[in-house]
This record gives structure tokens, C-alpha cells and sequence, in this order.
């Protein structure tokens, strides 16, 4: 009986069959919703006011939160889920991608948002100026990351999310989908690292 058994399981296995992954009702946790609210209300709010301080608190956590995240899942989640077996890859997937769907939008609306607005109040979009040059690298590096996260990354996410709610999910969707997002999260650290190396250097200026 036993032996049975195991035949079945690992001709389950060689077919690609898994345990479907318990996924949340909604793409969208909804209970992140009111936070989400509240951050990019609070920005809207720093925008309006033109505070200083509070344009500056969401540029920096929100710039260093995504670098944090970029870096992270790009060479740490990445390395480790691809050592995983697909169940558990599917399994981590379904509870980790519903928390990016909000996370990253929220993070690089802060970025930019703040961003731009902070360069206005302190006069650095004066094409005179001695950092202008500077200023130009890191408004491109930065465009070009906030297209990939928004255009690339959240639409696989979103794609990974649709794909584990069907009633049968295809294994090999999520896995190309998983590996299009940790790898686009690595190219966007390494770009992260660069923008750093930017934002250093107008500081020393």
C-alpha cells in the first residue's frame, strides 16, 4: 500500500502537479488599503503645505525603503526561493506578492512625489546650477526604476496573483512570472546602488 502510494506521489511529481497554495479573496489585501491612504494622503498634505521637513521624511523613507526591498528580494528572496521546491516557491508567492502589490506603488509614489517636490522648494531644478548635471543622472536612473517597478514588476505581480486564483493554476506561469520579478527587482537594486552613488555626491557638493 504504501509503496503504492509513493508511485502515485511521484507520478504527481514528474507531471508538475502541486497543492494549489491558499491565495487571499481579493488581489488587493484590503486591510493595507487604509494605510496606503494615509501615507499618500499625508504626502499630498507635505506637497500642499510645502514642509520642508515633511517632504523631506517622505523622500528619504520612501527612497530608502525601496532601495531596502529592491536589494533585498533581488539577492536574498531571489537566491533563496530559487533553492526552493515549486510547492513551496507557489506557497511563499501567494502570501508574499499580495503585500508587494501595495508596498511598491506606495514606496515609489513617496520617492517621486516628495522627490520633486523637495528639488522645486530648494531651487534645484535651476538648469544653472553647479549640481544640475548631477541632478539629470538622478532624475533618469530614478525614471527609469519607477518605470520598471510600475510597468514590469507590478504587473507580473498582479499577473502571479491571477494566475494562482484560477482552478488550475499552471505551475510553470507563476515560476517564469515569479523569476521576471525577482530578477527585475535585482536589475533595479544594482540601480538603487547607483542612486546612491549620485545622491552622496550632490550632498558633498
Amino acid at each position: 500500500m504504501s509503496e503504492a502510494i509513493g508511485q502515485i506521489g511521484e507520478v504527481r511529481h514528474r507531471a508538475g502537479a502541486f497543492d494549489r497554495p491558499q491565495v487571499p479573496r481579493t488581489i488587493v489585501p484590503i486591510a493595507g488599503l487604509p494605510i496606503v491612504v494615509a501615507v499618500i494622503g499625508g504626502m499630498i498634505a507635505a506637497i500642499a503645505t510645502n514642509t520642508l521637513w515633511a517632504l523631506d521624511f517622505y523622500h528619504v523613507v520612501g527612497g530608502g525603503l525601496w532601495t531596502a526591498i529592491d536589494l533585498f528580494v533581488g539577492f536574498v528572496i531571489g537566491p533563496i526561493m530559487g533553492s526552493l521546491p515549486p510547492p513551496a516557491r507557489a506557497a511563499f508567492s501567494a502570501r508574499f506578492m499580495p503585500k508587494m502589490s501595495l508596498i511598491m506603488p506606495t514606496l515609489v509614489t513617496m520617492t517621486l512625489g516628495a522627490g520633486w517636490q523637495l528639488a522645486r522648494h530648494l531651487g534645484y531644478l535651476d538648469t544653472g546650477g553647479s549640481t544640475h548635471g548631477w541632478l539629470i543622472a538622478s532624475y533618469s536612473v530614478v525614471g527609469v526604476m519607477a518605470v520598471i517597478a510600475l510597468g514590469v514588476l507590478e504587473p507580473a505581480n498582479i499577473a502571479v496573483l491571477f494566475e494562482m486564483r484560477k482552478e488550475r493554476p499552471n505551475p510553470a506561469v507563476i515560476e517564469r512570472l515569479m523569476r521576471r520579478f525577482i530578477y527585475t527587482a535585482g536589475i533595479t537594486g544594482l540601480m538603487q546602488v547607483a542612486t546612491l552613488i549620485i545622491m552622496t555626491r550632490l550632498a558633498t557638493i
